[in-house]
């Protein structure tokens, strides 16, 4: 589909060798959320399917009809984001443009924000937080600003064109500006804001569709460009949070990318070889010291990498050709395979709890 070609930094991979992956014992949604797994199922493109699955992780069952068992409705199309933040989980869904906001205790729905603007669906993509304020990207060119106790829609910050991931550092936000509806012509530019005014102060140049971004332990800024996936390579850049200049470029390919402690994940897809890897980056060093950390084997289609300090675990999303349910592969922090979980359509992000 255009939208994934577009806008999914992490791809379709060749299986290079297959676990016989045994079927999980269908549980319901549990009444307090601890000792398991949220995973945000994104379903596919404008069918409406997106699902929330919860992995028991003492006795290992699964329920893929979470948010349904929980609100007597549907979570919508394409749910691309989740995060919690203080006693509350934040469910971002792009094509239904809705923000679902769930209790952190007992997944119980507290309120659902409806995401259009003059009649017009924004698209939100990406969610993070500062303060009491909520941070959300639309595709219509704006973050949209929320107030975490009303859980309201307070202000929209302009910014780039098809803005996807965000960070914080140093007191700023910053705005990957992909431009990706406009493809070929897509955007170079990560916006700067400032969170004391809301207001944005400057655009950094970085390279061709900015996507992921990514803060270390040390508050420097890093953003990967996906260049055109075919002559311009994928990038990341390291982004000088004091003075907001793009200060180095590394020269291997990273699509994707997620912090673990000191480290980050970096993944990447190779269109020539139809191949997938994940490396571990030292922040520290600024050296990819590992760059096949996590072996692809038994992972067919990689769609997102979490790491949980909650549990010291990495988890791969692979969601398994696209039209089929999919998977999620539990690894250790030392990228040791444990287990696989069979959960909903196309799973793409974690959330952990004890």
């Amino acid at each position: 589909m255009i939208f994934r070609v577009l806008f999914i930094s992490i791809l379709a991979v060749t299986v290079l060798g297959c676990k016989k992956k045994k079927p999980d014992t269908e549980t319901p949604a549990p009444t307090t959320l601890s000792h398991g797994l949220l995973v945000l199922n994104e379903g596919l493109f404008n069918h409406n399917n997106s699902s929330l699955s919860w992995i028991n992780t003492n006795d290992h069952t699964i329920g893929n009809s979470f948010f349904e068992e929980k609100t007597n409705r549907g979570l919508g199309d394409t749910g691309n984001d989740l995060k919690r933040y203080g006693g509350k989980i934040y469910v971002v869904v792009n094509i239904s443009s809705t923000v679902e906001i769930l209790d952190a205790i007992t997944g119980n729905s507290l309120q659902q924000i409806s995401m259009i603007h003059n009649g017009t669906p924004k698209q939100p993509r990406s969610i993070t937080f500062y303060g009491s304020k909520a941070y959300v990207t639309c595709y219509d060119g704006y973050v949209d600003v929320i107030d975490t106790l009303s859980l309201s829609v307070t202000q929209r910050i302009a910014v780039g064109s098809n803005p996807e991931g965000l960070a914080v550092s140093n007191g700023k936000l910053y705005v990957a500006n992909s431009g990706g509806l406009n493809y070929p012509n897509v955007d170079s530019t990560v916006s700067v804001v400032d969170l004391t005014t809301h207001q944005e102060i400057q655009r950094i140049t970085v390279g061709n569709n900015p996507g992921s971004l990514c803060v270390d332990s040390e508050g420097d800024v890093y953003v990967i460009s996906r260049g055109n996936y075919s002559t311009i390579p994928s990038r990341m850049h390291r982004i000088n949070p004091v003075n907001d200049t793009k200060e180095f470029t590394f020269s291997f390919d990273a699509s994707g990318m997620t912090r673990m402690n000191d480290k980050l994940l970096i993944s990447y897809y190779d269109y020539t070889t139809s191949t997938s890897q994940i490396g571990l980056f030292d922040a520290l060093t600024e050296q990819l010291s590992i760059p096949n950390y996590i072996s692809m084997a038994g992972i067919t289609t990689l769609y997102g990498v979490t790491y949980s300090s909650v549990t010291d675990k990495i988890y791969c999303a692979d969601a398994n050709g696209f039209s089929n349910t999919g998977f999620l592969h539990l690894f250790s922090s030392a990228g040791v395979f444990e287990r696989t979980y069979n959960v909903g359509l196309n799973p793409s992000k974690v959330l952990a709890f004890e």
